[in-house]
């Protein structure tokens, strides 16, 4: 790993931490830096999954207070992550690289959307609580919450939405209990999902652990900057990478 590598590492890797406790998308930053460097998709999005994964345990510890209370009721959402990570995480490993990197770009379309219309998604997901039965509200929260968990083990950029949207239905309360709930059910997820693909040596760890140092102190000073600063801001920028990023691929091929 060159110098330049390690210091773009180094600061993706701290942004990401920043942004994964603000809005979410800090894959968007690490993983085209390791791809740029001559690293397979498929293990940059392993390799990329590994190091962010502390900085989400920093930004879990930093939400302890709002965790703490509710620690029954995140059972069956930390269920639905460990679940849908380890069906993602198969999948991922099963595909390949020849199989995921035709995947990326549409990955990464999908995910800039997701962001692009974060403002409207978790408010639509309340507008149809409101006009749905309980039951059937309920069984479509947990549908998707499922659904959601299978993509955070298999990509995971904008998972954090769709939780969020996700828990809009199932009447989860305020924004910031809502974001601790979502913080577990993302990093159960993922913790998941990069067991299978370190087993499957997927892993370079040397960029693994710049980017998860980076990423512990941005996940647990971005809880901050959440409490304090509206994400507006931040979600514009991580758009606007991600729209960069989702034409770059396609032209690649």
């Amino acid at each position: 790993m060159s110098l330049t590598e390690l210091l773009l590492l180094a600061a993706t890797g701290l942004a990401a931490g920043v942004i994964n406790a603000v809005a979410g998308g800090g894959t968007f930053f690490v993983f085209p830096v390791m791809v740029a460097f001559g690293m397979p998709t498929l293990d940059a999005n392993a390799t990329s999954a590994v190091g962010l994964i502390p900085g989400s345990f920093a930004t879990g510890a930093a939400y302890w207070r709002e965790t703490r209370d509710r620690l029954r009721e995140m059972v069956p959402y930390a269920l639905l992550g460990i679940a849908g990570g380890l069906i993602g995480g198969w999948l991922l490993v099963a595909l390949g690289d020849k199989g995921f990197r035709p995947l990326v770009p549409w990955l990464l379309a999908v995910a800039t959307i997701t962001f692009a219309f974060s403002n409207q998604i978790r408010p639509l997901a309340e507008r149809f609580a409101k006009g749905s039965s309980g039951g059937g509200r309920t069984v479509v929260g947990y549908l998707f919450g499922a659904v959601v968990a299978v993509y955070g083990g298999f990509f995971g950029a904008g998972q954090g939405i769709m939780w969020l949207a996700a828990l809009a239905l199932l009447h989860t309360g305020d924004f910031h209990r809502a974001n601790a709930i979502k913080n577990i059910a993302c990093v159960l997820a993922q913790l998941v999902a990069v067991i299978l693909l370190i087993a499957n040596d997927l892993v370079h760890w040397p960029q693994a652990l710049v980017v998860a140092v980076a990423s512990i102190i941005g996940g647990y000073y971005g809880v901050a900057i959440a409490r304090r600063v509206p994400d507006a801001a931040i979600r514009a920028v991580v758009v606007g990478v991600g729209a960069v990023l989702t034409v770059v691929f396609f032209l690649r091929g």
